[in-house]
C-alpha cells in the first residue's frame, strides 16, 4: 500500500510540475511597466526555458493581424546589452507550420540586428513564426526587448514597418 501511495505522489508531482516548466517562457503573459503597449507585444516561446549561458531555440511569432502588407524582409533588432549568440545557418521563417525558403539570413553582431530575406515575399494576413535555433543565451540574465520590422516588396526606399516587440526573459 505504501508503494502505491508513493507512486501516486511522485506521479502527481511530475504531472503538476511539468506544465509549469513548459509555460515559463511562452507568450508575453502579463507584463507590468514594460513601456511597450499591450497591442505591440508579440507572442514568443523559448523552447528550452531561457536559462543563462544555455542553448535555446527562440520561436518569435507575428500574428496575422499584424501582417497588413506582404514582407520581403524581416528585421529583428535587439539591445546592445544582449550578449547571446545566434547561428545564421539555423534561422527559419515558418508560415502555417511550413518552412519558407530563404535567400539569406544575416546576423550583424555590431549593430544588434538579424536580417532575414525570404525567396518569395510572405503574403499579407498570414501568421509568421521566426525560428532562431542554436541560440546561445547570454551569461547574465535579464529582460531583452527584441523588435520586429518588415520591408514590403518593391519598397524603393526600403522603409521598415514596425510589427511589434517580443519581451524575452533570460534567467
Amino acid at each position: 500500500m505504501r508503494r502505491l501511495f508513493s507512486a501516486l505522489a511522485v506521479t502527481g508531482f511530475l504531472l503538476t510540475s511539468l506544465p509549469a516548466v513548459s509555460w515559463a517562457q511562452s507568450l508575453p503573459g502579463f507584463t507590468l511597466f514594460s513601456g511597450v503597449k499591450s497591442e505591440n507585444q508579440l507572442p514568443f516561446r523559448l523552447d528550452f526555458g531561457g536559462q543563462t549561458n544555455g542553448w535555446d531555440r527562440y520561436r518569435l511569432r507575428i500574428p496575422a493581424k499584424k501582417m497588413k502588407v506582404a514582407a520581403s524582409e524581416f528585421v529583428v533588432s535587439y539591445p546592445n546589452y544582449y550578449k547571446g549568440k545566434f547561428d545564421p545557418k539555423k534561422i527559419e521563417v515558418r508560415v502555417r507550420d511550413k518552412k519558407v525558403p530563404l535567400t539569406e539570413a544575416k546576423w550583424d553582431r555590431e549593430n544588434g540586428v538579424i536580417m532575414i530575406y525570404p525567396q518569395e515575399p510572405v503574403p499579407a494576413g498570414t501568421s509568421v513564426e521566426i525560428v532562431l535555433s542554436n541560440v546561445r543565451n547570454p551569461a547574465f540574465g535579464g529582460i531583452y526587448y527584441f523588435n520586429c520590422y518588415t520591408v514590403s516588396p518593391g519598397d524603393a526606399a526600403a522603409l521598415r514597418s514596425y510589427m511589434g516587440t517580443w519581451i524575452l526573459s533570460v534567467s
